[in-house]
C-alpha cells in the first residue's frame, strides 16, 4: 500500500498552514497594538459627572508647571480629588464669599436656577496665548454691530454681536478694574436660554488660563466676582 498520496497531502497542507498561522498571529498583535495605543480611555466613552463633597481636605495637584492646594469641596469631580498632575481642573464656589460646596446648599450647587449664586471655574493650559485686551481687539470687535459700543449697565460698555457671527445670541460687556480689562460674553435671555450665563477668560502666569462663568442675573456684581475669583485662585496657588 502506498502512502505517497497521504504524504503529499500533508506536505501540501503544511505549506499553507504555516504562513496562515503567521498572518493570524501578526494580525492579532497589530490589533492589540492599535487598541492599546489608539483606543480612547474609558473616560472618553463615559463623561465624568459632578460628584460634590462637603469635605474640605486639602488636595495638592499640578496643572502645567503650577501646583495648587485646593480644599476638596471646591473640586467638581471626584477624580481631581486624587491629586497629581492634571490637564485641567474644574472648581465651583458660591457668592458672596466664594465658599465651597456644603451639604446644606446641595440643591444650590447642583441646580441651574437663573439667579444661582454659583460661580464655575476651569483652570487649564493656555492654548491661545491671548490676553483679554488682545482677544477683544483681534477677535470680538470684528463680530459686533458697532465697534464703539454703547453705555451698558453697571458701569460696563455693551456690544451686540452680529446675527451672522458665531457669537449670535450673546452680548459683550467690557469693564475696567484699574488698568485691567474685564471682557464678558453673556447669553441673551430667551425661551431657549431661560438661565443665561456670563463667561470670562483670563490669562494666568506660567502659561495657564482661567475661565469662569456665572449667571447673568449676577452681572451687577461683575467687579466683585472678578476680584474674588482671581484672589481665590491666587490663594490656592503655591508661592
Amino acid at each position: 500500500m502506498t502512502t505517497d498520496g497521504y504524504d503529499g497531502g500533508v506536505k501540501g497542507r503544511s505549506g499553507w498552514l504555516i504562513p496562515l498561522g503567521v498572518f493570524v498571529v501578526t494580525a492579532a498583535l497589530s490589533a492589540l497594538f492599535l487598541l492599546f495605543y489608539l483606543a480612547p480611555a474609558p473616560t472618553s466613552f463615559i463623561e465624568e459627572h459632578p460628584a460634590p463633597t462637603s469635605r474640605a481636605d486639602p488636595v495638592t495637584l499640578t496643572v502645567g508647571s503650577t501646583t495648587f492646594t485646593i480644599p476638596a469641596n471646591y473640586l467638581v469631580f471626584r477624580s481631581a480629588r486624587q491629586g497629581g498632575t492634571l490637564k485641567e481642573v474644574a472648581l465651583y464656589a458660591a457668592l458672596p464669599d466664594l465658599h465651597g460646596y456644603s451639604d446644606w446648599e446641595g440643591k444650590t450647587f447642583t441646580g441651574n436656577a437663573a439667579d444661582s449664586p454659583v460661580v464655575y471655574m476651569l483652570i487649564g493650559e493656555d492654548k491661545f496665548h491671548l490676553g483679554e485686551a488682545e482677544r477683544f481687539e483681534r477677535i470680538y470687535l470684528g463680530y459686533v454691530t458697532d465697534p464703539k459700543g454703547k453705555p451698558g449697565p453697571f458701569a460696563l460698555t455693551q456690544y451686540t454681536f452680529r446675527e451672522d457671527s458665531g457669537y449670535r445670541g450673546e452680548d459683550l460687556f467690557v469693564g475696567h478694574l484699574g488698568r485691567r480689562m474685564v471682557v464678558l460674553r453673556c447669553d441673551r435671555p430667551s425661551p431657549a436660554v431661560p438661565s443665561p450665563s456670563c463667561l470670562r477668560d483670563v490669562r494666568l502666569p506660567h502659561h495657564l488660563s482661567l475661565s469662569y462663568r456665572f449667571k447673568r442675573t449676577q452681572l451687577s456684581r461683575w467687579d466683585e466676582i472678578a476680584n474674588g475669583v482671581e484672589n481665590l485662585v491666587h490663594g490656592f496657588t503655591h508661592k
